[in-house]
């Protein structure tokens, strides 16, 4: 049985990838997608090429809790992500604040902040997956 997680990060351009260690314990960045109609084609070849058993989207809502038009986006992406792939776990998680996180780890890295658009989409999907499994094995 599959173990691994896929955690996506949608955007209008680009779709930030991460994916978990098969012990649920670690994200990994994987590179952005273009947050297009082949979309869900790559999300199919990365399931069967990683023995992903679960997928993990992210929901930007505003700090006040308000949807906006990013969480209508996403949640379209959840529900075509749903219909697609009926046989796996698809859930949605709050991904606010991930892309300031992102931003500021990928700076104390020493990567430029020219540099960063290139790694945030998916530097933010990894802070996402990272916090839902963390969620999982509370300590």
């Amino acid at each position: 049985m599959a173990t691994r997680l896929l955690g996506l990060d949608p955007g209008t351009t680009r779709c930030g990838v991460a994916i978990t260690d098969s012990a649920l314990t670690m994200a990994f960045p994987r590179d952005a997608w273009a947050a297009d109609a082949s979309l869900l084609d790559r999300v199919a070849r990365l399931l069967d090429d990683e023995g992903v058993g679960g997928i993990v989207i992210g929901r930007p809502v505003a700090l006040s809790g308000n949807e906006t038009a990013s969480t209508r986006h996403a949640d379209g992406l959840f529900e075509a992500v749903r219909e697609r792939f009926v046989e796996l776990t698809v859930v949605q998680w709050d991904e606010r604040l991930t892309t300031y996180e992102a931003q500021q780890s990928l700076s104390a890295a020493g990567v430029r902040a020219r540099d960063h658009r290139g790694r945030l989409d998916s530097a933010a999907a990894v802070i996402m997956l990272q916090n839902y499994v963390d969620a999982l094995h509370p300590r």
